[in-house]
């Protein structure tokens, strides 16, 4: 069995990040980047996966040379290969045609992606990449199990648990709670630095022309310095409040 595991680099949630020139993306240079939290949980449940059935798990990220960081980190959680693509892509839908000619090209029997990416929240790659290839998916699972040629998996609704039967080949996302990912061994990372990353280039002409352009980016505004009532009486405190809220915060 083949598992491909498509990952993102992102800059970490808990670092300050910095835009880019034009403000139209992040400033990866100077920020703290990490692999895709749910990504990690795609790479875990691929390596329970290979553990259970003997399977191969391959690594794929789509972006530039830094973006490889990113496999090596799965790589050394204990994946077998790790694959970069370049390509012209620049929304969800070129990266998902981008993403699933590569996956055409290496073989694969299952595909699992995080639910989303934590830089954007857009949650569209997975499914594109299931469109794309023409296989089922299902999305934001919390329990996968396999069987020969078919599995099962669930995933939370509104109110109760949902129950998919589907067959492969398939494109699965990974939802919070599916597993939690192991850590790297120093023996992985040792082995994860001497693997050969194998570069897949994808022409632009294939992707045809996004259609969806990111315009500009704006950081949160500053927050003000918050205001302790002290020394009053409840009474006067609460109408000290509502002044406050009605003249100078404006939200009565």
């Amino acid at each position: 069995m083949q598992v491909v595991v498509l990952v993102k680099q992102v800059a970490d949630t808990a670092a300050r990040i910095k835009l880019a020139d034009g403000k139209q993306d992040i400033d990866r240079q100077s920020a703290s980047l990490i692999v895709n939290p749910y990504d990690e949980m795609a790479v875990e449940e691929a390596l329970r996966i290979k553990e259970k059935h003997g399977a191969t798990v391959c690594v794929v990220t789509l972006g530039e040379a830094k973006a490889e960081e990113a496999l090596r980190t799965a790589l050394a959680m204990g994946a077998d290969e790790a694959a970069r693509v370049t390509a012209p892509a620049s929304d969800p839908l070129t990266v998902a045609k981008a993403l699933a000619q590569a996956v055409r090209e290496l073989g694969a029997d299952i595909v699992i992606a995080g639910r989303s990416a934590a830089d954007d929240e857009q949650g569209q790659v997975g499914a594109m990449v299931a469109t794309e290839l023409g296989w089922p998916h299902v999305t934001e699972v919390t329990k996968l199990e396999l069987s020969g040629d078919a599995g099962v998996a669930e995933r939370e609704v509104e109110g109760g648990v949902e129950v998919l039967d589907f067959s492969l080949p398939v494109v699965v996302t990974a939802q919070e709670g599916l597993n939690t990912p192991r850590y790297a061994s120093l023996p992985g990372i040792m082995k994860a630095k001497r693997k050969e990353i194998r570069q897949i280039a994808v022409d632009g002409a294939a992707l045809g022309q996004p259609v969806l352009e990111t315009r500009s980016l704006e950081l949160p505004p500053a927050r003000a310095q918050g205001k302790i009532l002290s020394g009053l009486e409840p009474a006067a405190a609460a109408k000290e409040l509502v002044r406050i809220l009605h003249e100078e915060a404006k939200l009565i």
